[in-house]
């Protein structure tokens, strides 16, 4: 997980039981931000009297999802000198609870994220017509929302491709959270990519039916193992934990979500489908300080660098598996810029 950054403030207490909150603001200095497009590469603006609030819908420990939202809000912060404020809800009735207080405390721009967020925000925004408001990973049809969406299955493709070329056994697994249509963005866009380089090769795909189930996890991949996988993505959430368990216990490599989680074990974690969640938050607040903020729905995949894969579109500080190799990641950029380019057309499974 990216070293989070250093809170200029203390800790303060929001709303006793529903969350808690994060206060920065700094002068303005140099971007390092990384880009989500091509607007990030312009100069940062002077300091800015706009006050930003992000509202996770679950405690930022619980998912590096929601951590790195965190760490590109608090870049953009410094950056442009804006006052921006973090609130963590602790269970999902604190949600629409914490969006009422952010409007009450007259914040400019109010950002939330995930389909956990969406019935609360509709509601909300709904009643504020004429307050700014912006959810990532969703979209809520507002007039006065910013949704920010990812091209997942851009990603999920690579990924599955890479599974192809790298598999010695001809059968690759995944074990998915639940089976809703945000999900078919990494089950199907997985399949694709390895047909398209494996046409012979199986897929097994499980559902935990939950985002939180660990244990669950961990014994739907070993029933995978047991079935001839060599290789099993993780795409359920904090339920990957248990893959990666099974992984090392049985000796067959896997495959983490959203921030490089080869580090924590290159071994059997050979590879991570990535998710600039920093970048795209970052790139939100910017554009409400530069002036360039949109509503509507704004989407990002390879070519914006909004999603990608570890050693193919961003390097790792861990060193490569023997398992996938040199050849298979050459492979695979080659993939990816056939997707930039349009020569490859990877169909949205959600569309």
């Amino acid at each position: 997980m990216k070293k989070a950054l250093i809170s200029l403030f203390a800790v303060t207490v929001l709303m006793t039981g529903c969350a808690t909150a994060k206060t920065d603001t700094a002068t303005p200095k140099a971007s390092t931000a990384p880009a989500a497009s091509a607007d990030a590469t312009k100069a940062p603006t002077a300091k800015s009297d706009k006050k930003v609030i992000l509202i996770t819908p679950e405690k930022i420990g619980v998912n590096p999802f929601f951590a790195q939202e965190d760490e590109g809000v608090k870049k953009a912060g410094k950056e442009f000198g804006v006052v921006v404020k973090t609130v963590e809800s602790t269970d999902a009735s604190a949600i629409e609870q914490n969006l009422r207080a952010a409007v009450a405390d007259n914040y400019d721009l109010i950002i939330t994220s995930s389909f956990e967020s969406e019935d609360a925000l509709k509601k909300v925004a709904a009643e504020n017509p004429k307050k700014s408001f912006a959810i990532i990973d969703t979209v809520v049809d507002l007039p006065n929302v910013r949704s920010v969406v990812f091209r997942e299955h851009e990603a999920s493709y690579l990924l599955g491709a890479a599974a192809g070329l790298a598999t010695k056994k001809n059968i690759v697994g995944m074990v998915a959270a639940v089976d809703i249509p945000l999900i078919k963005k990494f089950t199907v866009g997985f399949q694709e990519g390895l047909k398209a380089t494996n046409p012979n090769a199986k897929f097994i795909v499980n559902y935990v039916g939950s985002f939180t189930d660990p244990a669950k996890a961990k014994e739907l991949a070993l029933t995978q193992f047991a079935q001839g996988a060599d290789f099993i993505a993780g795409a359920s959430a904090v339920g990957d934990l248990g893959v990666f368990e099974a992984a090392k216990e049985k000796g067959f490599y896997t495959s983490g979500q959203d921030i490089d989680r080869t580090v924590t074990d290159p071994e059997h974690i050979v590879l991570s489908q990535l998710k600039g969640t920093d970048a795209v938050a970052y790139q939100t607040v910017k554009d409400f300080v530069n002036g360039t903020f949109k509503f509507g729905a704004v989407d990002y995949g390879l070519k914006e660098d909004g999603v990608g894969l570890t050693f193919v579109t961003k390097e790792s500080k861990s060193k490569l598996s023997p398992f996938v190799g040199q050849d298979v990641i050459t492979k695979v950029k080659a993939i990816r810029d056939d997707i930039v380019s349009g020569k490859v057309k990877v169909e949205n499974p959600v569309k």
